[in-house]
């Protein structure tokens, strides 16, 4: 098992009791819904052996100011934590997964993961909406977790700080991509934070169209649609964000699954963003 973007149900079906792989439940629902939902839903039947990753309590550190966004980054070392309780460590096989496409919140575990430095770690393609509709193994009592180990830092060169994105939306170079809805990222509408309107100078591509049926497209097919947005651009000089910080994570995700390899994330993202009445707000087409 070399698992390192997606992996599909029928291939982690086969392999469940391996002492090697490790599945974490990261189901979350965000807008204005009950914050213990995903949890409660794990309680009740999530796939044999998975955990619980809490998007709020455990993918982000909330007493962190608001400049970081409304989901801002845990310390490494607290994430790590995290990792132990789940039975994570360096050699593990990790496999995440949310409700369906990925997107709240296994992506973010995903992308969490990687920056600090372990690559085995995918999301279930799906997630547990396919699992349930292939009729595949469900679990309805609490996981015995055995304790791993994990000690490391994150990878900086992952991110994008406040400062280089202000320069990159004064530049307006092209290079930066927002996962939001179109018409959150139009300015049009604006359900989840206290301003309207993208940053300067960012394309739109929204999460969604990294999918099909709740699954993702093709590495062939999504390689396709993201050529255009890069430009002349490598994919290393790609910049994404979203709201807070999550989504982002969907279309690193896709464009890591398309060979894509490279682009960095602005973790506080949008809602960071507008925290700073000295960065400007872009709206319209």
């Amino acid at each position: 098992m070399n698992w390192t973007t997606l992996v599909s149900a029928e291939d982690l079906a086969a392999v469940l009791g391996n002492p090697q792989v490790v599945v974490v439940d990261c189901r979350f629902v965000l807008a204005g819904a009950d914050p213990s939902a995903g949890e409660v839903a794990w309680r009740q039947s999530h796939v044999p052996g998975a955990g619980y990753a809490h998007l709020d309590r455990d993918l982000s550190d909330h007493d962190k100011p608001a400049r970081e966004g409304r989901h801002p980054l845990p310390d490494a070392e607290n994430f790590c934590a995290t990792l132990v309780r789940l039975g994570v460590t360096p050699q593990s096989q990790v496999v995440a997964y949310d409700a369906g496409d990925g997107a709240m919140a296994a992506a973010r575990f995903w992308w969490l993961l990687r920056l600090l430095g372990h690559r085995r770690v995918a999301v279930l393609d799906g997630g547990f909406a396919r699992w349930s509709a292939l009729g595949l193994p469900l679990e309805t009592t609490a996981p015995v977790l055995r304790k791993g180990h994990y000690e490391a830092r994150f990878d900086l060169a992952g991110m994008v700080s406040a400062g280089e994105m202000r320069m990159l939306a004064a530049t307006a170079s092209g290079n930066v991509l927002d996962a939001r809805a179109p018409e959150r990222y139009r300015g049009e509408i604006e359900p989840l934070d206290k301003v309207a309107g993208r940053i300067p100078g960012a394309r739109n591509r929204p999460y969604a169209l990294n999918l099909r049926d709740g699954r993702f497209k093709s590495a062939h097919e999504l390689r396709e649609e993201f050529a255009p947005l890069l430009g002349a651009h490598a994919a290393q000089e790609i910049v994404l964000y979203c709201g807070s910080g999550v989504t982002a994570c969907h279309n690193l995700l896709a464009m890591e699954h398309a060979g894509l390899s490279g682009a960095r994330i602005f973790p506080p993202s949008w809602s960071g963003w507008i925290d700073d009445p000295g960065n400007t707000v872009a709206k319209g087409d």
